[in-house]
């Protein structure tokens, strides 16, 4: 039986060993996890996809040796003596954790080591982030997946197809040849034949002459037999090479509810919802650009500090940040050319006369255009409420609006969200596999 060997040669990364590095984030992997998570608070949403620097306890990860017990046992060591001991001496041994080394029970209050800094990379930061997760199966249209070739001129080349020649760079390349290889232009030697006709008419000539002249011919018509006015080497043909065209491409619109009700730590939980978002899409696309739309009574397109920082508050309107995604769309982003996503945050406020327009607006002009809409409603987080103050699960006016849209055949998904700790389990709810969805399901 013939055994086969697998050998690893992927380059090492700089002063890392590459296959100890794989082995400690599998050993690690809860605490780099809880880590990870952390570590997305504080970033940009588009920078969240780049590497992180992460602290992780060093309890836990160091690797099973086999060593010398510390207790019990008879030792002989030799070391240099000193004014309060000679040689010969015994020195008695160290009663438990007065060893002098490096420990933990010098702290009352928690570990004395240090925590472990640990850099991710990118892929590996990424990876972490978006296990088991998936877009989902549309019935809408197909997923831009593979990318469009776009042909482009690169020069010139000596073969090719005959549609393909190039006339002017062929010709130039022949009268460059014939300049230099001195091929007697047909002028000349019409100009030959016609001297010679004219010595033989006369009664008198010159048979010198005329034998010259008629040597001359032969040797340029020669010449020219020789030196082609085209050869094969002159011709060329235009050159074309492929360009990927990236037809993978998406588009984000972020919409997020600006006032006064929105507290800090809503506007927190629709960040880190938009962060994942907008994560999980630059992994399944190339090229995906972020919109992000601020509304009270009014609406408007705004950088990503005014979106999460701007202090401007109002009522609440939310068919304003509607029309505007809507009015975005058909300006710069055409439904044929690009994957339309759509996350809106709010914490469900709406004036009551708005909600008319705000369920006609999404399901009739923007649920058509997007691949996927999915609606967070943030809410107060109830492990901060005072002692005794009770919430009630009510429906907020948006709630119920919204719930006259949703359907099986609609790419419309709604979720609450009260806590940091039910972000993650909503996003994976939204875009776990079918078969991690089905084995959730069949779990009691």
């Amino acid at each position: 039986m013939s055994s086969m060997i697998i050998v690893d040669r992927r380059s090492n990364p700089k002063g890392k060993s590459l296959a100890n590095r794989q082995r400690f984030i599998r050993r690690a992997k809860e605490q780099i996890l809880r880590a990870v998570n952390g570590a997305s608070s504080n970033r940009r949403i588009k920078d969240v996809e780049s590497g992180a620097d992460i602290s992780i306890p060093t309890g836990g990860i160091s690797e099973p040796t086999f060593h010398r017990s510390g207790q019990g046992g008879i030792r002989d060591h030799v070391v240099p003596g000193n004014k309060e001991f000679m040689e010969g001496d015994t020195i008695a041994k160290p009663p438990s954790g007065q060893s002098g080394g490096r420990g933990t029970d010098g702290s009352p209050d928690g570990g004395g080591e240090d925590e472990f800094r640990f850099v991710l990379t990118r892929e590996e930061f990424m990876d972490l982030f978006m296990e088991d997760l998936e877009l989902p199966d549309l019935a809408k249209r197909k997923l831009k997946a593979a990318d469009a070739v776009l042909w482009q001129r690169a020069g010139y080349s000596s073969s090719g197809s005959p549609t393909n020649l190039n006339l002017v760079r062929t010709m130039r390349n022949s009268l460059s040849r014939r300049i230099a290889l001195k091929r007697p232009k047909s002028e000349e030697m019409l100009a030959l034949e016609a001297e010679i006709a004219e010595l033989e008419a006369q009664p008198g000539k010159d048979p010198d002459r005329l034998m010259e002249l008629r040597g001359l011919l032969e040797r340029q018509v020669m010449r020219s037999k020789r030196i082609p006015y085209i050869d094969p080497i002159d011709v060329r043909y235009n050159r074309f090479t492929p360009i990927p065209k990236p037809a993978a491409q998406a588009v984000m619109f972020c919409l997020m509810d600006v006032s006064g009700s929105m507290t800090e730590h809503m506007k927190d939980l629709a960040k880190r919802f938009f962060m994942l978002l907008y994560l999980f899409l630059t992994r399944r696309y190339k090229q995906v650009e972020v919109v992000f739309i601020r509304h009270t009574h009014e609406a408007e397109e705004v950088d990503e500090d005014t979106f999460f920082h701007s202090t401007e508050t109002g009522g609440t309107m939310v068919s304003t940040a509607l029309e505007e995604m809507k009015r975005i769309i058909k300006e710069r982003y055409p439904v044929a050319d690009w994957n339309i996503y759509g996350a809106q945050a709010s914490d469900g406020d709406n004036t009551t006369s708005d909600g008319g327009r705000t369920a006609a607006l999404l399901e009739h002009d923007l649920l058509p255009a997007c691949q996927y809409y999915a609606y967070v409603e943030v809410g107060s987080d109830p492990d901060a409420m005072p002692a005794g103050f009770a919430t009630h699960a009510r429906e907020t006016d948006l709630w119920r609006t919204y719930k006259q849209v949703t359907g099986t055949e609609t790419p419309f998904v709604m979720k609450k969200v009260r806590h940091r700790r039910e972000i993650y389990p909503v996003f994976r709810e939204l875009f776990a596999r079918d078969g991690a969805k089905q084995s959730e399901e069949a779990t009691p």
